[in-house]
């Protein structure tokens, strides 16, 4: 039996209807840049994630790139983010001007550790950037504490988090409500996924969002008038279009992910070797990625790719051991927590369309490699 990582065919013909008929008004229209299906895109994921603003760009990477130039970042400036997760993230804070610094990541949840950011605050810190990692919110009510008590900004890492949640002093709050600022990814493998590249801003901030809605577009709102010097990154009608589409599926497809995550959970309780992944009580994950660390890793890998099983290592090689962040200076052991979890991570298919079959087909072929 194969089982992919993601099936994406899968889904497209579920809804094909639905974002063809959307796609094919706007080619109709012949409006490309802009206009109303980004807007309309646009007010939706603000209600969503229960945020003033939302403003599209051309990528996840922009989506956080754009709110830390927003924050005039300066050669010696720092941003604190994590070792353990995408490039992005400290990609955009060398691409804004800052240097990125970071800081170990909790054991069960691989989110930000509140006391190593804590720990980590100079007086060049301008902000920092926890990640929601694999579908999870990082715990918010410990980390803006520290960055309000420093007067930092917090922008939330929710790339692979839209739509997820967190309890907070009894109430449910959305990834994307509390942060000044908080970036999305629509990259095709996402909850939310689209044709292609494209991401959002949300903000509550109007100063924020003013500043990123001109960054996007070369620095200025009015054409051909340009306040500072921005850069290209508008979200695509075309991929608006196909997000509207797929926007009220959202709910159902992260639903239909808790539930394959709670059949895994429960089917591999007990495999010596494997340990399922920690949700904090706390979070409403959405599992974007559904991660157990094991034994043998590479190994087990092996062995599933033999059996038609589609997996991926988010992520191989922890971002302070990168060598194009050599000159920060970081060694190896730097960040333990990190570093083991690179050893050990493996994600296997979750995606909503994934049949009971298919994923007793996974955990058998786990439990042979293992012996169990």
């Amino acid at each position: 039996m194969n089982v992919p990582l993601l099936d994406l065919k899968a889904q497209h013909r579920a809804i094909k209807d639905e974002v063809l008929a959307r796609v094919h008004e706007l080619v109709e229209s012949q409006l490309f840049i802009l206009g109303q299906p980004v807007l309309d895109f646009e007010a939706k994921v603000a209600t969503l994630s229960r945020a003033r603003h939302a403003i599209g760009v051309a990528s996840g990477t922009d989506a956080l790139l754009l709110p830390l130039k927003a924050l005039d970042l300066r050669a010696g400036d720092e941003v604190i983010t994590v070792p353990f997760t995408f490039f992005a993230s400290a990609g955009a804070v060398h691409n804004a001007g800052a240097t990125p610094v970071f800081v170990d990541v909790l054991p069960d949840t691989y989110a930000m550790d509140p006391a190593a950011l804590e720990a980590a605050i100079t007086p060049r810190t301008r902000a920092v950037m926890p990640v929601h990692l694999f579908g999870q919110m990082a715990p918010l009510e410990r980390l803006l504490p520290i960055a309000r008590k420093h007067g930092i900004p917090l922008i939330e890492d929710a790339a692979q988090s839209i739509g997820a949640r967190r309890r907070v002093d009894g109430a449910w709050r959305m990834a994307g409500e509390l942060g000044d600022a908080t970036g999305y990814s629509f990259f095709p493998s996402k909850n939310l996924g689209g044709w292609g590249d494209g991401g959002m801003v949300v903000t509550s901030d109007d100063r924020i969002a003013e500043r990123v809605r001109r960054l996007r577009v070369h620095g200025g709102l009015q054409t051909y008038f340009h306040d500072e010097v921005g850069t290209n990154s508008r979200l695509d009608a075309l991929q608006a279009a196909v997000l509207l589409a797929k926007l009220p599926h959202l709910a159902a497809w992260s639903a239909a992910r808790r539930a394959n995550a709670a059949r895994y959970t429960a089917a591999l309780a007990g495999v010596a070797g494997v340990r399922t992944p920690v949700t904090d009580p706390a979070n409403e994950h959405i599992y974007n990625q559904y991660v157990i660390e094991a034994d043998r890793r590479d190994a087990l890998q092996a062995h599933l790719k033999a059996q038609g099983v589609g997996t991926a290592v988010y992520y191989p090689l922890a971002l302070h051991l990168q060598p194009c962040f050599a000159s920060l200076g970081y060694r190896k052991g730097a960040f333990p927590v990190a570093e083991a979890a690179t050893g050990r991570v493996l994600a296997l298919p979750v995606f909503p369309e994934l049949t009971e079959a298919q994923q007793a087909h996974v955990v058998d072929a786990i439990r042979g490699f293992y012996g169990d």
